[in-house]
């Protein structure tokens, strides 16, 4: 089979790999169907992840149909069309019975395109498939779906769970990507007061916008001074940093209120300047986290009712083939004005059924 190889820091090719096989009863080998590219994996292709050995196959993302399953799966069989999500779970350590699947310490959490081979290729062996793929609802095009393994599950648990957004908080999402357009969309579920969305691009702030945002400023425009003025000189309520870079985290910190949260999204490739001097006596909270995807059942439901956007952070298809030229694409988010990259055949997607014939 095709799969996107990574060989070490900004060196990938789409080339033959081995088919994968059944490892373990708990396995299922999925048929990739559809895939995106997250910004986690342009963060490996820079080198960010030491962790990700040259060789691996990269990609935790997708909606695809079981092929095949391990003599130990009961939920999903060969023929069922599944949502692939960027976590995996063992189910029985500590860590898994707290719901807290990120940190699975017994062989799970993230480990597709980052310890083992991941979905950005024709095929894809999954892991204890059990907790680990999600069918999928007839009427949910693949296209939609896909963005349900991973941006929309880590902006709420990471972003807005973590910040506990509440009725009538300010709440500024440092970084307008598709990370944050997810935040600002599932933060609007819990009645914020504003919504203020912070980026470089004027693309990115457009886009905020659209997805709900009451105000925005370029990252160079003094947005410390717009949540100044728009909160009286008090800060905002939570700020979610969704950006990955020491200088927006730092900001972030400079942006909240006393009594307030920071809910950091972004990975993080470089230390950041952590300002206890200011910070120690404002009673800030601050928050990190690897996305536990417990939501992601919800989620998907919500998305199924037309609840959520997910459509509408799709702005370029490709063919699976076209890896290379959709990584291009994306890395070059501000000249293309890339959101989301959806890679798969439309011929896969679900097709709605009209009311009167379900």
């Amino acid at each position: 089979m095709k799969a996107l190889v990574f060989h070490g820091p900004g060196q990938t090719s789409w080339q033959d790999v081995p088919d994968p096989s059944i490892k373990d009863g708990a396995d299922a080998i999925v048929r990739v169907d559809a895939v995106t590219i997250c910004g986690t994996d342009l963060h490996i292709v820079k080198g960010d992840v030491p962790e990700v050995a040259p060789g691996r196959v990269l990609g935790h993302e997708a909606v695809g149909t079981v092929v095949e399953t391990g003599g130990d799966v009961r939920t999903v069989r060969p023929g069922d069309r599944v949502l692939i999500s960027c976590i995996s779970a063992c189910g029985r350590c500590r860590f898994c019975r707290e719901a807290r699947y990120g940190q699975c310490r017994g062989g799970g959490g993230w480990v597709l395109g980052h310890t083992i081979d991941g979905t950005q290729a024709e095929y894809v062996r999954v892991p204890f498939a059990d907790l680990s793929v999600y069918p999928l609802p007839s009427a949910l095009p693949s296209h939609e779906a896909v963005l349900l393994a991973d941006i929309f599950p880590t902006s709420y648990e990471v972003g807005v769970l973590n910040g506990q957004v509440r009725p009538g908080d300010t709440v500024v999402v440092v970084g307008a990507g598709p990370i944050g357009l997810a935040a600002l969309a599932t933060a609007s579920l819990y009645s914020p007061y504003r919504t203020i969305a912070v980026d470089l691009a004027t693309s990115r702030l457009a886009a905020a916008r659209d997805f709900g945002a009451d105000a925005t400023v370029g990252a160079r425009e003094e947005p410390e001074k717009l949540v100044e003025d728009l909160t009286d000189g008090l800060g905002a309520d939570v700020v979610i940093e969704a950006v990955g870079l020491p200088e927006a985290f730092e900001m972030c910190t400079r942006m909240v209120r006393p009594g307030g949260r920071v809910a950091n999204i972004g990975v993080h490739g470089k230390p950041a300047t952590l300002h206890l001097e200011d910070l120690w006596i404002k009673d800030v909270t601050l928050t990190t986290g690897l996305v536990d995807t417990h939501s992601t059942p919800m989620l998907l439901r919500m998305t199924a009712a037309g609840r959520l956007p997910a459509a509408a952070m799709v702005t370029h298809r490709f063919a699976l083939d076209e890896m290379e030229e959709a990584y291009d694409v994306f890395s070059r988010a501000d000249e293309t004005g890339a959101l989301k990259i959806v890679l798969g055949g439309p011929q896969h997607d679900a097709v709605a059924v009209p009311p009167q014939e379900q």
